[in-house]
């Protein structure tokens, strides 16, 4: 079974303080989860009309783990908290191959 990765690209941190309260409620929800953290931070480079503010990148045993995280109650409450308006992201769920 193939491997899954959920991505957030942050375009915009309009927030900081509540995108700090989320991370402190998603991390441990993501890795109670199975997640494992491969990536976070700021891009070194970007290229053809990428952006170089925040990436992270979650590794999941599978895609059915990677989809379930968002809709746990755990990681709803980190949702709750960064509101609907502290960031503008992309995120996503890959299946590895």
């Amino acid at each position: 079974m193939p491997k899954a990765y959920m991505i957030s690209c942050y375009r915009e941190i309009k927030d900081p303080d509540r995108l700090q309260a989320y991370a402190k409620l998603a991390g441990p929800a993501i890795m109670a989860a199975g997640g494992t953290f491969l990536a976070r931070g700021t891009a070194a480079k970007a290229m053809e009309h990428g952006v170089k503010d925040r990436t992270v990148i979650i590794e999941f045993e599978s895609l059915e783990k990677a989809m379930a995280v968002y809709d746990s109650p755990a990681y709803q409450e980190a949702i709750r908290a960064l509101g609907p308006d502290a960031v503008n992201r992309d995120m996503r769920v890959v299946e590895g191959v």
